[in-house]
Protein backbone atom coordinates (compact mmCIF):
# COMPACT_ATOMS: atom_id res chain seq x y z
CA UNK A 1 0.00 0.00 0.00
CA UNK A 2 1.16 3.39 -1.20
CA UNK A 3 1.04 6.11 1.68
CA UNK A 4 2.58 9.17 3.47
CA UNK A 5 2.20 12.56 4.76
CA UNK A 6 0.20 15.68 2.81
CA UNK A 7 2.95 17.66 0.50
CA UNK A 8 1.85 20.05 2.37
CA UNK A 9 2.91 18.54 6.28
CA UNK A 10 6.33 19.57 7.78
CA UNK A 11 8.53 17.02 7.16
CA UNK A 12 7.63 16.91 3.38
CA UNK A 13 8.10 13.12 3.46
CA UNK A 14 6.11 11.09 1.06
CA UNK A 15 6.18 7.06 0.64
CA UNK A 16 7.00 6.41 -3.17
CA UNK A 17 7.51 2.38 -5.02
CA UNK A 18 11.28 2.28 -5.18
CA UNK A 19 11.41 -0.98 -7.82
CA UNK A 20 8.75 -3.21 -9.28
CA UNK A 21 9.98 -5.86 -7.34
CA UNK A 22 10.06 -4.17 -3.82
CA UNK A 23 8.82 -0.90 -1.67
CA UNK A 24 10.79 1.05 0.66
CA UNK A 25 10.26 4.80 2.24
CA UNK A 26 12.24 7.38 0.43
CA UNK A 27 12.53 10.99 1.98
CA UNK A 28 12.56 13.59 -0.44
CA UNK A 29 12.46 17.48 0.19
CA UNK A 30 9.28 19.45 -0.52
CA UNK A 31 11.21 21.89 -2.45
CA UNK A 32 11.53 19.11 -4.72
CA UNK A 33 7.59 19.13 -5.35
CA UNK A 34 7.27 22.99 -5.51
CA UNK A 35 7.97 23.60 -9.31
CA UNK A 36 5.20 21.16 -10.06
CA UNK A 37 2.36 22.10 -7.94
CA UNK A 38 3.24 25.96 -8.53
CA UNK A 39 2.99 25.10 -12.24
CA UNK A 40 -0.65 23.05 -11.66
CA UNK A 41 -1.70 25.67 -9.17
CA UNK A 42 -1.21 28.66 -11.83
CA UNK A 43 -2.59 26.73 -14.46
CA UNK A 44 -6.01 26.29 -12.88
CA UNK A 45 -6.32 30.43 -12.12
CA UNK A 46 -7.69 32.62 -14.59
CA UNK A 47 -5.51 35.55 -15.99
CA UNK A 48 -6.48 38.80 -17.99
CA UNK A 49 -4.70 36.95 -20.72
CA UNK A 50 -6.02 33.55 -20.53
CA UNK A 51 -9.22 35.45 -21.12
CA UNK A 52 -8.06 37.11 -24.46
CA UNK A 53 -9.71 34.50 -26.27
CA UNK A 54 -12.42 34.02 -24.30
CA UNK A 55 -15.86 34.95 -25.96
CA UNK A 56 -17.90 37.14 -23.38
CA UNK A 57 -21.48 38.78 -23.66
CA UNK A 58 -21.18 42.49 -24.05
CA UNK A 59 -23.77 45.07 -23.88
CA UNK A 60 -23.48 48.13 -26.64
CA UNK A 61 -25.18 51.37 -26.11
CA UNK A 62 -25.26 53.59 -28.66
CA UNK A 63 -25.75 52.87 -32.39
CA UNK A 64 -24.26 55.86 -34.19
CA UNK A 65 -21.91 56.41 -36.87
CA UNK A 66 -19.12 54.79 -34.72
CA UNK A 67 -21.36 52.96 -32.51
CA UNK A 68 -22.92 50.89 -34.85
CA UNK A 69 -19.44 49.52 -36.41
CA UNK A 70 -17.69 48.74 -33.01
CA UNK A 71 -20.32 46.81 -32.40
CA UNK A 72 -19.77 45.06 -36.06
CA UNK A 73 -16.55 44.39 -35.04
CA UNK A 74 -17.56 43.03 -31.65
CA UNK A 75 -19.29 40.31 -33.40
CA UNK A 76 -17.44 39.31 -36.22
CA UNK A 77 -14.69 38.36 -33.26
CA UNK A 78 -17.18 35.74 -32.15
CA UNK A 79 -18.50 38.02 -28.75
CA UNK A 80 -22.35 37.72 -27.98
CA UNK A 81 -23.61 41.11 -27.99
CA UNK A 82 -26.83 42.87 -26.52
CA UNK A 83 -27.45 46.14 -28.40
CA UNK A 84 -29.96 49.43 -27.19
CA UNK A 85 -30.54 52.69 -28.94
CA UNK A 86 -33.06 55.23 -28.91
CA UNK A 87 -32.75 54.79 -33.26
CA UNK A 88 -34.54 51.20 -33.93
CA UNK A 89 -33.59 50.95 -37.64
CA UNK A 90 -30.10 51.14 -35.98
CA UNK A 91 -30.74 47.90 -33.91
CA UNK A 92 -32.32 46.13 -36.51
CA UNK A 93 -29.09 46.99 -38.79
CA UNK A 94 -26.84 45.06 -36.01
CA UNK A 95 -29.76 42.31 -35.29
CA UNK A 96 -29.08 41.47 -38.60
CA UNK A 97 -25.93 40.57 -38.15
CA UNK A 98 -26.36 38.70 -35.21
CA UNK A 99 -27.46 40.97 -31.99
CA UNK A 100 -29.58 40.84 -29.68
CA UNK A 101 -32.07 43.65 -29.77
CA UNK A 102 -32.77 45.22 -25.74
CA UNK A 103 -36.08 47.13 -25.51
CA UNK A 104 -34.28 48.81 -22.15
CA UNK A 105 -31.20 49.01 -19.71
CA UNK A 106 -32.78 46.57 -17.57
CA UNK A 107 -33.00 44.29 -19.95
CA UNK A 108 -29.60 45.10 -21.46
CA UNK A 109 -27.59 44.77 -18.00
CA UNK A 110 -28.82 40.75 -17.45
CA UNK A 111 -26.12 38.36 -18.32
CA UNK A 112 -23.57 40.31 -19.76
CA UNK A 113 -20.00 40.65 -17.96
CA UNK A 114 -18.88 44.12 -20.14
CA UNK A 115 -21.48 46.53 -21.50
CA UNK A 116 -19.43 49.44 -23.80
CA UNK A 117 -20.99 52.88 -24.54
CA UNK A 118 -21.00 55.45 -27.16
CA UNK A 119 -22.66 58.42 -26.48
CA UNK A 120 -23.27 62.19 -27.71
CA UNK A 121 -22.41 64.30 -24.20
CA UNK A 122 -21.74 63.99 -20.63
CA UNK A 123 -25.00 64.60 -19.81
CA UNK A 124 -25.96 61.07 -21.59
CA UNK A 125 -23.43 59.66 -19.84
CA UNK A 126 -23.95 60.56 -16.08
CA UNK A 127 -27.55 59.78 -17.08
CA UNK A 128 -26.78 56.19 -18.43
CA UNK A 129 -24.82 55.44 -15.50
CA UNK A 130 -25.96 57.05 -12.47
CA UNK A 131 -29.63 57.19 -13.44
CA UNK A 132 -31.89 60.04 -13.95
CA UNK A 133 -33.73 63.02 -11.61
CA UNK A 134 -37.32 60.75 -12.50
CA UNK A 135 -36.23 57.55 -10.92
CA UNK A 136 -35.16 55.36 -13.76
CA UNK A 137 -32.24 53.21 -12.59
CA UNK A 138 -28.62 53.83 -14.20
CA UNK A 139 -26.16 50.88 -15.42
CA UNK A 140 -24.08 50.59 -11.94
CA UNK A 141 -27.14 49.93 -10.12
CA UNK A 142 -28.11 47.21 -12.67
CA UNK A 143 -25.25 45.01 -13.93
CA UNK A 144 -23.54 42.24 -11.95
CA UNK A 145 -20.80 42.90 -9.26
CA UNK A 146 -17.50 43.20 -10.99
CA UNK A 147 -18.65 44.02 -14.56
CA UNK A 148 -16.74 45.81 -16.54
CA UNK A 149 -17.85 49.24 -18.14
CA UNK A 150 -16.04 50.96 -20.77
CA UNK A 151 -17.10 54.36 -22.06
CA UNK A 152 -15.81 55.38 -25.57
CA UNK A 153 -17.77 58.64 -25.26
CA UNK A 154 -15.89 62.32 -26.07
CA UNK A 155 -17.09 63.96 -22.95
CA UNK A 156 -15.95 66.38 -19.74
CA UNK A 157 -13.08 64.03 -17.69
CA UNK A 158 -15.16 65.58 -14.49
CA UNK A 159 -18.48 63.50 -15.68
CA UNK A 160 -15.74 60.21 -16.35
CA UNK A 161 -13.62 60.76 -12.84
CA UNK A 162 -17.97 61.19 -11.37
CA UNK A 163 -18.89 57.84 -12.85
CA UNK A 164 -15.79 56.21 -12.26
CA UNK A 165 -15.82 56.93 -8.40
CA UNK A 166 -19.44 55.60 -8.17
CA UNK A 167 -18.39 52.79 -9.94
CA UNK A 168 -15.95 51.45 -7.59
CA UNK A 169 -18.20 51.95 -4.70
CA UNK A 170 -20.31 49.25 -6.01
CA UNK A 171 -17.29 46.92 -6.88
CA UNK A 172 -17.02 47.44 -10.57
CA UNK A 173 -14.27 47.79 -13.01
CA UNK A 174 -14.69 51.48 -15.15
CA UNK A 175 -12.95 52.93 -17.92
CA UNK A 176 -13.21 55.57 -20.03
CA UNK A 177 -12.11 55.08 -23.48
CA UNK A 178 -12.69 57.76 -26.01
CA UNK A 179 -11.29 57.09 -29.81
CA UNK A 180 -9.42 58.91 -32.68
CA UNK A 181 -9.60 57.70 -35.96
CA UNK A 182 -13.20 58.73 -37.34
CA UNK A 183 -15.64 56.51 -38.82
CA UNK A 184 -13.36 54.82 -41.13
CA UNK A 185 -11.28 53.47 -38.40
CA UNK A 186 -14.57 52.13 -36.74
CA UNK A 187 -15.36 49.92 -39.24
CA UNK A 188 -11.63 48.71 -40.53
CA UNK A 189 -11.40 47.84 -36.60
CA UNK A 190 -8.34 50.29 -36.71
CA UNK A 191 -9.15 52.69 -34.22
CA UNK A 192 -7.28 54.16 -31.05
CA UNK A 193 -8.30 53.88 -27.49
CA UNK A 194 -7.11 56.57 -25.07
CA UNK A 195 -8.18 54.88 -21.95
CA UNK A 196 -8.12 56.07 -18.11
CA UNK A 197 -8.69 53.86 -15.29
CA UNK A 198 -6.97 51.47 -12.63
CA UNK A 199 -4.29 48.81 -13.89
CA UNK A 200 -6.51 46.20 -13.41
CA UNK A 201 -9.61 47.53 -15.00
CA UNK A 202 -7.10 48.41 -18.04
CA UNK A 203 -5.76 45.16 -18.47
CA UNK A 204 -9.32 43.36 -18.86
CA UNK A 205 -10.55 46.23 -21.26
CA UNK A 206 -8.12 46.29 -23.51
CA UNK A 207 -8.63 42.14 -24.21
CA UNK A 208 -12.40 43.60 -25.72
CA UNK A 209 -10.57 46.37 -27.52
CA UNK A 210 -8.39 44.47 -29.13
CA UNK A 211 -11.51 43.62 -31.09
CA UNK A 212 -11.89 47.01 -32.09
CA UNK A 213 -9.31 48.90 -32.34
CA UNK A 214 -5.22 48.89 -33.63
CA UNK A 215 -3.36 51.18 -30.87
CA UNK A 216 -4.57 51.46 -27.45
CA UNK A 217 -3.20 53.47 -24.85
CA UNK A 218 -3.65 53.92 -20.71
CA UNK A 219 -3.09 57.55 -19.90
CA UNK A 220 -4.13 57.02 -16.32
CA UNK A 221 -6.88 57.35 -14.27
CA UNK A 222 -10.47 57.44 -14.74
CA UNK A 223 -10.75 61.10 -16.58
CA UNK A 224 -7.43 61.18 -18.00
CA UNK A 225 -8.50 58.95 -21.35
CA UNK A 226 -10.67 61.92 -21.57
CA UNK A 227 -8.25 64.72 -21.33
CA UNK A 228 -6.00 62.97 -23.45
CA UNK A 229 -8.79 62.79 -26.51
CA UNK A 230 -9.19 66.67 -25.34
CA UNK A 231 -5.28 67.77 -26.17
CA UNK A 232 -5.13 65.89 -29.35
CA UNK A 233 -8.49 67.34 -30.50
CA UNK A 234 -7.62 70.64 -29.88
CA UNK A 235 -4.34 70.17 -31.82
CA UNK A 236 -6.39 68.42 -34.59
CA UNK A 237 -8.86 71.58 -34.56
CA UNK A 238 -5.76 73.91 -34.75
CA UNK A 239 -3.53 71.81 -37.21
CA UNK A 240 -6.79 71.84 -39.59
CA UNK A 241 -7.49 75.41 -39.33
CA UNK A 242 -3.49 76.19 -40.03
CA UNK A 243 -3.86 73.96 -42.76
CA UNK A 244 -6.50 75.49 -44.69
CA UNK A 245 -5.47 78.92 -44.12
CA UNK A 246 -1.75 78.04 -46.15
CA UNK A 247 -3.51 76.31 -48.98
CA UNK A 248 -6.11 78.96 -49.53
CA UNK A 249 -2.98 81.33 -49.30
CA UNK A 250 -1.03 79.67 -52.24
CA UNK A 251 -4.15 79.22 -54.24
CA UNK A 252 -5.12 82.86 -53.79
CA UNK A 253 -1.18 83.34 -55.40
CA UNK A 254 -1.62 81.23 -58.06
CA UNK A 255 0.14 78.00 -56.94
CA UNK A 256 -1.26 74.74 -57.67
CA UNK A 257 -3.34 72.90 -54.41
CA UNK A 258 -1.53 69.72 -55.25
CA UNK A 259 1.77 70.88 -56.12
CA UNK A 260 1.73 73.31 -52.75
CA UNK A 261 0.85 70.08 -50.75
CA UNK A 262 3.61 68.00 -52.37
CA UNK A 263 5.83 70.50 -51.50
CA UNK A 264 4.40 70.89 -47.77
CA UNK A 265 4.89 67.69 -47.51
CA UNK A 266 8.29 67.05 -48.18
CA UNK A 267 9.14 70.41 -45.82
CA UNK A 268 8.54 71.42 -42.56
CA UNK A 269 4.89 72.26 -43.06
CA UNK A 270 4.26 68.39 -43.22
CA UNK A 271 1.07 67.31 -41.27
CA UNK A 272 -1.59 64.85 -40.60
CA UNK A 273 -3.91 66.91 -43.08
CA UNK A 274 -1.56 66.98 -45.53
CA UNK A 275 -0.59 63.64 -45.52
CA UNK A 276 -4.14 61.64 -45.05
CA UNK A 277 -7.26 64.34 -45.05
CA UNK A 278 -6.19 66.99 -47.42
CA UNK A 279 -9.14 69.92 -46.85
CA UNK A 280 -9.04 70.79 -50.78
CA UNK A 281 -11.67 69.26 -53.59
CA UNK A 282 -9.41 67.38 -56.28
CA UNK A 283 -6.01 67.32 -54.27
CA UNK A 284 -6.80 63.72 -52.55
CA UNK A 285 -8.99 61.45 -54.10
CA UNK A 286 -10.39 59.43 -50.90
CA UNK A 287 -10.19 62.49 -48.89
CA UNK A 288 -14.20 64.06 -47.93
CA UNK A 289 -12.93 66.87 -49.19
CA UNK A 290 -13.12 64.77 -52.63
CA UNK A 291 -16.35 63.04 -52.21
CA UNK A 292 -18.20 66.85 -51.21
CA UNK A 293 -16.99 66.51 -47.93
CA UNK A 294 -19.56 64.04 -46.35
CA UNK A 295 -18.26 63.45 -43.16
CA UNK A 296 -16.04 61.16 -41.53
CA UNK A 297 -15.67 63.60 -38.32
CA UNK A 298 -18.41 66.40 -38.49
CA UNK A 299 -18.26 69.90 -38.04
CA UNK A 300 -20.25 70.28 -35.31
CA UNK A 301 -18.24 67.58 -33.49
CA UNK A 302 -15.10 69.13 -33.93
CA UNK A 303 -16.59 72.80 -32.10
CA UNK A 304 -17.46 70.39 -29.68
CA UNK A 305 -14.32 68.78 -28.43
CA UNK A 306 -12.70 72.42 -29.00
CA UNK A 307 -15.23 73.23 -26.41
CA UNK A 308 -14.09 70.49 -24.09
CA UNK A 309 -10.50 71.79 -24.57
CA UNK A 310 -11.26 75.31 -23.64
CA UNK A 311 -13.70 74.43 -20.45
CA UNK A 312 -10.34 71.85 -19.32
CA UNK A 313 -7.93 74.98 -19.69
CA UNK A 314 -10.26 77.39 -17.93
CA UNK A 315 -10.05 74.78 -15.14
CA UNK A 316 -6.48 74.32 -15.24
CA UNK A 317 -5.94 77.76 -15.73
CA UNK A 318 -3.90 76.62 -19.01
CA UNK A 319 -3.32 79.25 -21.55
CA UNK A 320 -4.75 78.23 -25.07
CA UNK A 321 -5.06 81.36 -27.37
CA UNK A 322 -4.58 79.04 -30.74
CA UNK A 323 -7.52 76.46 -29.10
CA UNK A 324 -9.77 79.72 -29.02
CA UNK A 325 -9.08 80.71 -31.96
CA UNK A 326 -9.89 77.68 -33.64
CA UNK A 327 -13.02 77.35 -31.70
CA UNK A 328 -14.19 80.58 -32.88
CA UNK A 329 -13.28 79.63 -36.64
CA UNK A 330 -15.27 76.51 -36.33
CA UNK A 331 -18.43 78.38 -35.06
CA UNK A 332 -18.71 80.78 -37.76
CA UNK A 333 -18.43 77.94 -39.91
CA UNK A 334 -20.98 75.79 -38.17
CA UNK A 335 -23.37 79.01 -37.60
CA UNK A 336 -23.10 79.46 -41.63
CA UNK A 337 -25.35 75.75 -42.03
CA UNK A 338 -21.96 73.62 -42.48
CA UNK A 339 -22.13 71.79 -39.15
CA UNK A 340 -23.20 68.80 -40.68
CA UNK A 341 -20.13 68.57 -43.52
CA UNK A 342 -16.82 67.33 -42.35
CA UNK A 343 -14.33 69.48 -40.15
CA UNK A 344 -12.14 69.57 -43.14
CA UNK A 345 -14.75 71.90 -44.91
CA UNK A 346 -13.58 74.58 -43.09
CA UNK A 347 -11.12 75.24 -45.98
CA UNK A 348 -14.76 76.87 -47.76
CA UNK A 349 -15.03 78.86 -45.52
CA UNK A 350 -11.43 80.40 -45.37
CA UNK A 351 -12.10 80.18 -49.40
CA UNK A 352 -15.71 81.84 -49.81
CA UNK A 353 -14.35 84.68 -47.49
CA UNK A 354 -11.29 85.32 -49.25
CA UNK A 355 -13.99 85.79 -52.16
CA UNK A 356 -16.22 88.78 -50.78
Amino acid sequence: MVGGRSPTGTTGEILVAHSAQSWSLKVLPIEHYKPAWNAARAESQPSVKNMENVMQNIGFIGLGNMGAPMAENLLKAGHQVKVFDLNQAACEKLAQQGASVCANLEELAQDVSCVITMLPAGEHVRSVYLGTHQGDKGLLALVAENSLLIDSSTIDPQSARLVGEEAAKRGLDFVDAPVSGGVAGAHAATLTFIVGGSDNAFARAETILKNMGKNIFHAGQAGDGQMGKICNNLMLGILMSGTCEALNLGIDNGLDPTVLSNIMLQSSGRNWALELYNPCPGVMENAPASRGYQPGFMSKLMLKDLGLGLDAAAKSQSSVPMGALARNLYAFHNAAGNEELDFSSLFEFYAKNNKE
